[in-house]
């Protein structure tokens, strides 16, 4: 089949291809908006794929690397991507960092852009709905590298941890301290049940307590991932009649949301009430108290991640054999005071 060209579009679309050169780039020029539309019609009817590099590059890779987020804002995110750049910067590649603000479109308009501009490789971390975005990564045939999740719709190469085993040990831990039962803050109703992260913790405070023989019914709560939403929702659950002995958050920036209601309301962390996260942001072993949580060797995934993303196998893998679909990084309890643990206890 012929490869569709802006000269294509133009003619579909009745303009110039400078016209279609300007909707495709948001410039030079401004276009008005019914032609544009019809521009963007056109490249949709005949699934026209600019390429921004290929008259510069031929049909050669760049020494760029894309990286989605959903939102760097959140530190995990924004701690992780600094950990790609750096793991990127050690072999001489440049970064391209998207934030798709967990929107399944934007998402796929940051894939089309970077894959778009030739990047050697492409890193995604995506927490909504994945459907568009496994297939647009299947149109362009494009090297990408899932990190932190890996949705059930794509079936790429992946870098993740072992959220499960993770969530299992922070609230054993809280149980050992004698609390009677943990809550959870787990995610939203958007969040995916399949291969997200904020699950697969929720999963692991099930099987914790499901093991330590204590009911899970009306103690999960729903909250957002972010501190500010999550100290909205705590305020309302610390205040009200049945306020839990014992929190855990499926993240961090969850926990520190936690905290400042705690504070606010006047309630004793941890005498009063104990407090585990997931994720071990810097700024966990800097919150009052100093937060208990569950973290990782995000160095380690970067390095692996863009590893994986320009082609080359995962350390210790046999050198030229297929690469490992998953790989997947363990987990460490950082214990700090929030869980009731003595000052001596960790970091």
């Amino acid at each position: 089949m012929a490869k569709v060209t802006r000269d294509d579009v133009a003619r579909l679309a009745g303009t110039s291809t400078a016209v279609v050169s300007y909707v495709i780039n948001n410039g030079p020029r401004p276009v008005a908006a019914a032609t544009r539309e019809r521009v963007l019609a056109a490249i949709k009817e005949l699934g026209y794929r600019p390429d921004r590099v290929a008259q510069a590059m031929a049909s050669q890779r760049t020494d760029l690397i894309g990286l989605i987020v959903p939102d760097a804002r959140q530190p995990f995110f924004a701690e992780m991507a600094h950990a790609v750049e750096r793991a990127a910067a050690e072999r001489g590649m440049m970064v391209l960092v998207g934030n798709s603000d967990y929107l399944d479109e934007r998402e796929v308009h940051y894939l089309r852009a970077f894959l778009g501009m030739r990047v050697s490789g492409l890193i995604l971390i995506s927490q909504g709905p994945t459907a568009n975005a496994a297939a647009e990564i299947e149109a362009w045939d494009a090297r990408v590298v899932l990190m932190h999740e890996r949705p059930e719709a794509m079936n790429d190469v992946a870098v993740v941890l072992d959220d499960v085993a993770g969530a299992e040990a922070a609230v054993r831990h809280l149980l050992e301290h004698g609390y009677p039962y943990v809550a959870c803050l787990g995610g939203t109703e958007e969040t995916p049940t399949v291969g997200d992260p904020v699950t697969d913790h929720v999963d692991g405070w099930r099987n914790a307590m499901r093991d330590a023989g204590v009911p899970t019914e009306g103690r999960l709560f729903s909250a957002p991932y972010n501190r500010y939403d999550a100290y909205q929702v705590a305020l309302e659950l610390l205040a009200g009649p049945d306020r839990p002995p014992a929190i855990f958050c499926a993240t961090d920036d969850q926990a520190i949301g936690v905290l400042r209601a705690a504070r606010e309301l006047r309630i004793d962390v941890p005498g009063e009430l104990a407090v585990a996260g997931f994720d071990d942001v810097k700024e966990a072993g800097l919150t009052d108290p100093p937060l208990t949580t569950v973290g990782s060797d995000r160095g380690a995934m970067a390095r692996a991640a863009v590893a994986l993303a320009m082609g080359d196998g995962p350390e210790g893998a046999p050198p030229g054999g297929p690469p490992e679909r998953v790989r997947q990084f363990p987990v460490t309890l950082r214990l700090r005071q929030s869980c009731g643990c003595p000052p001596s206890a960790g970091v």
